[in-house]
């Protein structure tokens, strides 16, 4: 008895061996499949090959079981019995098409063939049969060209060049202008540019085709561009892909046949209207690749109005049975109208949050499912700027709006090209500007701040990756001529260079020549009432990371529940203040120190009494001074020269100073607590002025709640020294005062020394916050600012999953910081009976992966930039409500 597991599912004639449930085994295209045979709509017939298949190939070294021959053998007749027609039959032959399909939806990213089954004896049987030789050489033409660049290796160029070359020969524009003898003609070409590549002749035998394109679809799950995508969307955790092998309808074959791809509800701006495009007369392909302009779907309705109220029907289902918006493929074959796919559609944060809030509306969904509906790093589009409407910049060019958001950047005509400017020029912002874009770009196109392509439609290539980064995007923009080899692009008569800066509007198409200013997004509608729904689901409160007014306003009008790092440094910066701060670096001793210190509280205080009154009823958690002095003072000669004028001293002075203060690893050495330990007059100045401005504020008759943060300590001792410190000053002044302020002293655990004595440590400390940045640069060693030249191997080479200082390490650091909650709370619980509040601030309180892991160990909040408060809100609700579990969101 057979113990291997079935390794080949069927589906058609209504009736399917899996469901829709089934996408880990079958990937979301097989399972989709499946369910849509099930629930009678009109699907081809075929097969799916299972992701088991494709883990146990790569376990064997890239060999396939013995067993799933037999089973796709089998699962083949069963096609040919519900077509009617035999594979490799020369004379009415049945044609197959192969394609990838992986549990989470990768699009354009692994192989599809199509047509596969074609000979040159079986294409004049096809084009025999149907009556339609030109339908028959042009399948084959397409066959040759999928097969030898997927299968094969065969560089697709080199099928275009011909392509090109031969239409320009016959002076046509379109494929669809060419006969069937000049596809004969191409056909030709095609297999001479196949036999040169590969050093063999187009294979005639179809099972000898369909094994190679099987093992092709199974090789591109490995191939660059699917790694590099997979890497950037933090897919982890998949056994590989499927491969779905279904018969072949034609929508090539006439004016009466055509193929589209549509989304049941727009996938920009989530309007409850049928999107998407179609090509008449043209295969799947045709209309994701770009090459040629669709149109919109809802030309259809003049087209084919039967076909049109078909899809109209199957869309309302789909969207009922599914309770979610989805992305569908289909084609029609001399007027009958065939389902290819189904999936959960990509879509901008707009889009995700309308169409969630939406389906609560229409009773499809409840209000816990909506929260976890959206994927909060999607929220990006909401928070993305938009064009100011002041500009005096005037559109010189329109395409079709595919993603939204507004982008200005420097014009970069390739994905390689744009890979190296940005290891230049990491600051500077770059707009992808192609023909149209294919899977290979996708590592060009996530570096690019916006995309713009002359040729495409709504479900193009650069439209639905866009749109699932949250990049700005138009298509389909034919006034812009792109010359790559002379590096320019002409748009309404002016020639840009590369490097010249290009604007866009992915919300309304339009294009501008230069830079635009932009304005920034505010919280409302249906992003204010999802949000509602998620602040009632989430337990981890969120606050922010701001240094000004500004920001503590911006952060509270996007839900910020509190500061949580307030840096005092970046407060030292500007004329006056940088020359008081000099002077206190340069002074020769206490008094000296003191003079300049005083000249700086004012500012501080200043900044401080901004602060509170932006934030008037929530916490504030400022940290002290944390930087090494070296970083005020200029290391060149130049800038020396300019502070020794300024501050009336000699230029040596300066000199002296910066090597005195010159240290082989700044990270490691003179910042942070050590600073007002060595000169406590520095942290003297700044508590007074925290809690001077405190005092004021609360005479004004707003509430203020300041948290004293003290740095990088590593011993209680050094901890224990500053707080009583700075409580003594504290406690002084509010005393004077005659007004009530209460306030805490907490520190921040960025040394693992620290966090492995978190019990001592909360002895004194009344809160801890985590510095997840300096805490996992000194857990692993590394510099965060000198890892760019190893990451990328670490990534590749799957060392780490993914890059430490975008996600907590949880299997490292993850351990210090659960350790140091857990010790942390019941050291103070044991010293004082008290709760020790808890917190994040470092960069990794904005990600949503890293949320939902304070979740889990308890923290009592996470602190992000402000604009990151809303995906933060988002990512804890979901945390919330998965309570351990997997995390429901669309990928």
């Amino acid at each position: 008895m057979s113990t291997h597991p079935k390794y080949v599912y069927s589906f058609g004639g209504g009736k399917a061996d899996g469901r829709a449930d089934m996408k880990e085994l079958l990937g979301g295209k097989g399972a989709n499949l499946a369910e849509m045979s099930s629930i009678g709509i009109p699907v081809p017939p075929g097969f799916t090959i299972t992701t088991e298949v494709c883990h146990d190939y790569y376990e064997a070294g890239r060999k396939l079981p013995e067993s799933v021959k037999p089973e796709v053998e089998a699962a083949l007749k069963k096609v040919e019995e519900q077509v009617g027609k035999k594979f490799g039959d020369a004379s009415d032959p049945l044609l197959v098409s192969v394609r990838s399909g992986a549990a989470l939806s990768m699009p354009g990213m692994m192989n599809t063939i199509l047509n596969l089954g074609l000979t040159d004896a079986a294409v004049e049987g096809f084009g025999k049969k149907t009556n339609n030789l030109r339908l028959a050489l042009d399948s084959y033409r397409r066959l040759i060209d999928m097969f030898g660049s997927t299968a094969m290796g065969v560089e697709h160029e080199l099928f275009e060049h011909e392509l090109t070359g031969l239409k320009k020969e016959k002076k046509v524009k379109e494929d669809t202008e060419l006969t069937a003898d000049d596809l004969k003609e191409l056909v030709k070409r095609y297999k001479a540019v196949y036999q040169k590549a590969v050093g063999e002749p187009f294979p005639q035998d179809p099972k000898d085709q369909l094994w190679k394109a099987i093992m092709a679809v199974f090789n591109s799950w490995m191939g660059n561009k699917a790694v590099e995508y997979r890497r950037i969307e933090r897919i982890t955790g998949l056994k590989g892909t499927a491969v779905n092998v279904q018969a072949m309808v034609f929508g090539n074959t006439g004016d009466n046949s055509g193929t589209g791809v549509a989304f049941t509800r727009d996938p920009n701006n989530g309007e409850n209207t049928f999107y998407g495009d179609y090509l008449i007369n043209a295969q799947g392909e045709d209309v994701v690749a770009g090459i040629r302009t669709p149109e919109p779907i809802s030309r259809l309705h003049e087209e084919m109005p039967k076909v049109y109220d078909q899809l109209m029907d199957i869309r309302q289902k789909l969207e009922k049975h599914y309770k979610e918006m989805q992305d569908i493929e289909f084609t029609v074959q001399d007027g009958t109208l065939y389902m290819l796919q189904t999936r959960t559609g990509k879509r901008t944060g707009t889009s995700a949050v309308r169409i969630a809030v939406e389906l609560v509306k229409e009773g499809l969904i409840d209000e816990k499912t909506a929260v976890q509906r959206v994927n909060p790093e999607s929220l990006n589009h909401l928070l993305l700027p938009q064009l100011d409407p002041k500009s005096k910049n005037k559109p010189v060019a329109q395409g079709i709006a595919a993603s939204p958001g507004a982008a200005s950047g420097k014009i970069i005509l390739t994905a390689e090209a744009a890979v190296e400017f940005a290891e230049k020029h990491p600051d500077e912002p770059i707009m992808l500007v192609r023909k149209e874009t294919s899977p290979e770009d996708v590592a060009g196109m996530h570096l690019a701040k916006g995309i713009l392509t002359s040729t495409g439609g709504k479900a193009s290539h650069a439209a639905v990756v866009a749109r699932g980064w949250g990049k700005p995007c138009v298509v389909g923009c034919e006034a812009i001529k792109i010359d790559e080899k002379a590096g320019t692009v002409t748009i309404a008569g002016k020639t840009l260079k590369v490097g010249d800066y290009i604007t866009i509007n992915g919300t309304t198409g339009d294009v501008m020549i230069g830079q635009v200013e932009t304005i920034d997004p505010s919280v409302s509608g249906d992003f204010a009432v999802l949000m509602g729904w998620a602040d009632k689901a989430r337990k981890l409160k969120v606050r922010t990371n701001a240094d000004t007014p500004a920001d503590a306003a911006k952060a509270r009008e996007f839900g910020a529940e509190g500061i949580g790092l307030c840096r005092t440094e970046h407060m030292f910066f500007g004329d006056e203040r940088i020359v008081a701060m000099r002077k206190m670096i340069l002074a020769d001793d206490t008094k000296g120190r003191e003079a300049a210190l005083a000249a700086l509280e004012p500012f501080q205080k200043k900044d401080f009494v901004g602060i509170f009154e932006a934030m008037d009823g929530l916490p504030v958690t400022i940290r002290l001074l944390d930087p090494p002095l070296h970083e005020f003072l200029p290391h060149d000669a130049k800038g020396q020269e300019t502070v020794a004028k300024e501050l009336g001293i000699p230029v040596q002075k300066v000199k002296d100073r910066v090597e005195q203060l010159h240290e082989f690893n700044p990270m490691l050495g003179f910042r942070g607590c050590r600073l007002p330990i060595v000169y406590p007059e520095i942290g003297d100045m700044q508590v007074r002025a925290i809690i001077s401005a405190a005092i004021d504020v609360k005479k004004a008759g707003k509430s203020v709640l300041p948290e004293i943060m003290i740095p990088l300590i590593g011993t209680v001792a050094e901890l224990k020294i500053l707080k009583e410190r700075a409580i003594k000053l504290a406690d002084e002044l509010i005393k004077a005062s005659g007004q009530k302020v209460e306030y805490l002293v907490g520190t921040m655990i960025e040394i693992p020394r620290a966090a492995l004595v978190a019990d001592k440590v909360a002895e004194e400390a009344q809160f801890f916050s985590f510095g997840t940045n300096d805490l996992t640069q000194m857990t692993f060693g590394f510099s965060r600012d000198d890892i760019k030249s190893f990451m990328g191997t670490y990534l590749k080479e799957k060392i780490l999953p993914v890059d430490p200082f975008q996600s907590i390490d949880v299997e490292g650091v993850g351990q210090l910081i659960e350790w140091g909650v857990k010790r942390g709370r019941e050291g103070r619980k044991a010293k004082h009976n008290e709760h020790l509040k808890v917190g994040i601030c470092g960069e990794h309180g904005g990600d949503p992966d890293s949320v939902v892991f304070c979740h889990k160990v308890g923290m009592d909040y996470v602190s992000c930039s402000p604009f990151r408060v809303p995906i933060a809100r988002l990512a804890a609700a979901q945390a919330s409500l998965a309570e351990g579990g997997k995390i429901a969101r669309d990928k």
